[in-house]
């Protein structure tokens, strides 16, 4: 399983914005809310996930549902860890 800290920590690194992460919580709002979180940050994030977890999600797999908040990427990528 893929915890709520282990998607705030890569967001927090790929986004690059420090202890803002903190105030995460699964019901925080991505795509549209944080200035960061553009169409290269998804595909920053979908990499490094990737990368630390070692699975690999296919592009026909990402929609903007995903992003919407902390918690709906959490449960994607536990999902895909499985």
């Amino acid at each position: 399983m893929v915890s709520l800290e282990d998607v705030k920590q890569i967001i927090g690194d790929v986004l690059q914005i420090g202890d803002r992460v903190d105030q995460f919580t699964a019901d925080t709002a991505l795509l549209g809310s944080i200035p960061e979180f553009d169409s290269m940050a998804v595909v920053s994030i979908l990499t490094a996930f990737e990368d630390r977890f070692g699975v690999f999600v296919d592009d026909d797999e990402v929609s903007a549902e995903i992003f919407e908040s902390v918690g709906s990427l959490q449960a994607f990528l536990t999902e895909k860890a499985a």
